[in-house]
């Protein structure tokens, strides 16, 4: 029994190194061209490591284009996006999972209906929207949608409220509460695992939102950080170097962040009782 259990364990890690060395694949390509010369990037058979490791390519193409700029536009971005899921989703969310009103389901049910229409769908009614509004070449276009919540974020969080028993409320108004600070003092540090899932989640989206800002935004002093790496394919060329260099240093934000967050992240799905 031992031995066969050795043997299938060899063979999920086994697997488990592979399949680690298929998806850092890319990732390790996408180093090893920033790291190329010109001149080594079209060479066949292509090399996998560079004879001279040009480490100045990164410094060159991040000062090609103004993207210490679009570095801060996309934190006050993210940042205020984060900031607008969070209070939003989790108010909407504690009132439907605590609050009896008259078609509270009905609503709840719209509510989630509204995951299935794309955003391709709804992108030309917002467009026009924002426009009425002068929000266009705005961060304001970016910004402001997510203060009215997301439906999977508040599905989320409801799930979490409900399995909360309701004698902490009971006991809080007791004690002379409100409704408001049950939510601020009761309620919010206990979902805590749910809205560090729900910040991993939002800020990993708009990082790397590449939609929204080309539709949205048409002035490049309010471009992001995915709108300047576009700018590194040209009407005759693309410069290789600096998009793979410029890719490189963009990602380093979100894999410190999920390293950082992976067990956070399992404890907030766990946490909503979702498998």
């Amino acid at each position: 029994m031992k031995a066969q259990r050795r043997v299938q364990k060899g063979f999920v890690y086994g697997m488990l190194i592979l399949l680690s060395i298929l998806f850092l694949a890319p990732f390790f390509w996408m180093i090893s061209t920033a790291l190329k010369s010109p001149e080594e990037l079209y060479q066949f058979p292509p090399k996998l490591l560079p004879s001279t490791w040009h480490f100045g390519n990164f410094l060159k193409a991040w000062n090609s284009q103004p993207f210490n700029h679009f570095l801060v536009n996309s934190l006050i971005v993210t940042a205020m996006t984060t900031i607008g899921q969070i209070v939003s989703s989790t108010l909407v969310a504690y009132g439907f999972a605590r609050f009896k009103f008259k078609g509270r389901d009905v609503l709840f049910i719209i509510l989630l209906a509204t995951m299935m229409i794309p955003w391709d769908v709804t992108m030309i009614p917002q467009y026009m929207e924002f426009n009425l509004f002068g929000w266009i070449n705005t961060l304001k276009a970016l910004i402001v949608p997510s203060w009215f919540g997301s439906a999977f974020y508040i599905f989320l969080l409801r799930q979490f409220i409900m399995s909360i028993p309701k004698e902490l409320d009971e006991a809080a108004r007791m004690d002379g509460a409100n409704s408001f600070q049950i939510y601020y003092k009761i309620y919010l540090p206990l979902v805590w695992p749910v809205i560090v899932l729900i910040a991993v989640f939002n800020i990993l989206g708009s990082w790397n939102d590449y939609l929204g800002p080309l539709i949205f935004l048409n002035d490049q002093s309010k471009y992001t950080l995915t709108l300047g790496l576009a700018q590194f394919k040209g009407v005759h060329d693309v410069d290789t170097n600096g998009i793979m260099a410029v890719t490189f240093l963009i990602s380093i934000v979100p894999l410190i962040l999920f390293f950082l967050a992976q067990k956070k992240i399992v404890e907030g799905v766990q946490s909503t009782g979702l498998k």
